[in-house]
């Protein structure tokens, strides 16, 4: 048996280089999108933030103290 050629239809997408609105609608209103998520889950930023903020406040404090070490 042979096989018999089919025409397949196929759609492509792409965007123009000169397009100037690819995603609008992320960047509208941000900040009231942002404070609504941290307002809505403040419990989980607090978790999320408390610890990054402490970790990185113990390594500047660290970090300065080695700067500090050679003149005692």
């Amino acid at each position: 048996m042979g096989k018999v050629p089919v025409k397949i239809r196929s759609v492509v997408y792409g965007l123009s280089p000169f397009e100037q609105k690819v995603m609008p609608g992320l960047w509208k209103d941000f900040t009231h999108k942002i404070t609504h998520k941290v307002t809505d889950n403040w419990l989980n930023t607090i978790l999320l933030v408390g610890p990054v903020a402490g970790v990185y406040s113990y390594v500047q404090s660290y970090q300065e103290s080695e700067k500090l070490e050679h003149r005692y």
